[in-house]
């Protein structure tokens, strides 16, 4: 079997650096763009099954692949975004500004650091990363030999990522997570194994790197 990980296209938040985590943002134009030439690049693929987190964003996303293949979208919870909780809906430096403590803890990749409250209420990044590849892996769990496309989030794509180079949680983060690429992983004995990274070449010249 084969799992595509795609992030979704952009939007206006993504733009200016403003933190979504749980708070519903639609495309923009620009992600709207993104996703026509998306579903474009998978086109020739075969896809046994589309899942969508249940974000707007990523369901935006996910509809444009599947429309002109006739398929449904099947939405899935757990591929959502990281829950910031005080942080969402703020700019980066606005962040700082505000919840000084947190944000040099969130900085400094502190895993089990507890967000502040917010609309949402925030998880620690290592709950984050256990809900995330537990979704992943039962998708995958439940499809045996299926070719799954599975669009979610930067966070998301972050966490598959590690799972497969077996990067520690607590590490930098030193790749790029792009608006709509294609990110090709494979199981293998219960665990993401990573084919490819980052492919953005049906997007130029406009991609972004963000995390929510």
């Amino acid at each position: 079997m084969k799992i595509i990980l795609i992030r979704h296209g952009e939007t206006a938040w993504n733009a200016e650096r403003r933190l979504q985590g749980h708070l519903d943002i639609a495309l923009n134009a620009e992600g709207e763009r993104q996703a026509r030439l998306l579903a474009e690049a998978l086109a020739p693929e075969h896809i046994d099954l589309i899942v969508s987190s249940d974000l707007g964003r990523a369901r935006q996303t996910a509809q444009a692949v599947a429309t002109p293949r006739n398929m449904p979208v099947m939405l899935e919870p757990g591929l959502r975004e990281r829950c910031y909780g005080g942080f969402e809906g703020l700019l980066y430096s606005e962040i700082e500004r505000r919840f000084p403590a947190e944000f040099a803890a969130w900085q400094a990749r502190d895993v089990d650091a507890i967000l502040p409250s917010g609309k949402n209420r925030g998880e620690t990044f290592r709950a984050f990363y256990t809900r995330s590849t537990d979704a992943i892996l039962a998708l995958a769990a439940a499809h045996p030999g299926k070719d799954i496309a599975m669009v979610a989030h930067g966070g998301v794509l972050e966490c598959a990522y590690r799972m497969a180079l077996g990067l520690p949680l607590e590490t930098p983060r030193d790749f790029k997570v792009y608006n709509a690429s294609i990110n090709r992983f494979r199981l293998e004995e219960g665990r993401l194994a990573l084919e490819s990274w980052g492919e953005v070449a049906h997007l130029r010249p406009a991609v972004l790197d963000e995390l929510s």
